[in-house]
């Protein structure tokens, strides 16, 4: 079977017949606790070799459309990452793929989300992570894991964030509590998809951190929380953006995989189940 996402065969999976390309970002320099998310793409990719390519939700088979998995992005220093990742993101789009980026620690989402920005005016992120991710700077750099969505506002207005249940007193001072859904909210709340649908725009490119996931089902990343989110709280709130507004690309992040593949195999059946909303 061919090492690409989902195994797929050459008809499916070139470059030229392909409407997505997924981008490895195998990058993880900034992790403060648990190492490993470089290790993430490759696992992904090794876990969707196994996964049912038809989806009775929605009744599609979307790798029919054509996942072309890219080369993985190599780099050293989290500026040049970024900088690579944003070049490499632009010129897809360019091409007219969808892209999702793999990665890889949360630093690998600033690039591909400040290349879409530029496409799409008017474009807001939804951010799915059990951390707010709200420092100016960590550990001597603005380019920390820790500093994700400061950067990211940087380059877009509006980041809803969904899931947050740990935070530093100073993160709290820059929360927008119009813009975040904390954990506990959505385990109360029976209305919190129609919530965030309500402050999301026409175009919405989403970052999943997988430590949004209780860390019962995603114990493998490098900071797990507990109290998560559970599966079909994320897909609910996924389907509903999918097709209440215009999902402009994606990334899934923070698999610091172990020797129990199951969390693996969840990452690569989410990105699956998004392309299916997507493309449906």
């Amino acid at each position: 079977m061919p090492f690409n996402f989902c195994g797929l065969p050459e008809q499916f999976c070139t470059f030229e017949n392909s409407a997505v390309v997924l981008l490895p970002v195998p990058f993880d320099e900034t992790s403060t606790w648990l190492k490993g998310a470089d290790k993430g793409p490759e696992a992904i990719i090794e876990a969707s070799r196994h996964l049912e390519l038809y989806d009775r939700e929605t009744n599609t088979e979307v790798y029919r459309k054509g996942i072309c998995t890219e080369h993985a992005l190599i780099a050293t220093g989290s500026e040049p990452m970024i900088t690579e990742v944003h070049a490499k993101t632009d010129k897809l789009i360019r091409q007219g793929k969808f892209v999702v980026a793999v990665g890889g620690e949360h630093s690998i989402s600033i690039g591909a989300i400040s290349a879409h920005s530029a496409f799409y005016q008017d474009m807001a992120v939804l951010h799915l992570d059990a951390h707010a991710d709200l420092r100016d700077e960590y550990e001597g750099s603005k380019y920390n894991h820790a500093c994700t969505v400061t950067r990211i506002k940087e380059t877009v207005d509006t980041v809803v964030s969904v899931g947050i249940r740990s935070m530093d007193s100073s993160e709290r001072e820059k929360i927008d509590e119009r813009l975040v859904l904390y954990a506990d909210l959505v385990h109360e709340n029976n209305d919190w998809i129609t919530e965030t649908l309500a402050v999301l725009p026409k175009h919405v490119y989403v970052t999943i951190d997988l430590d949004v996931f209780d860390p019962g089902i995603m114990p493998s990343t490098g900071t797990p929380e507990p109290g998560g989110l559970d599966w079909y709280q994320v897909i609910r709130l996924l389907k509903a953006v999918s097709k209440h507004r215009v999902i402009t690309g994606f990334d899934v992040v923070e698999l610091c995989p172990s020797d129990n593949k199951a969390p693996d195999f969840l990452a690569a059946k989410l990105i699956y189940k998004l392309l299916s909303y997507k493309f449906v």
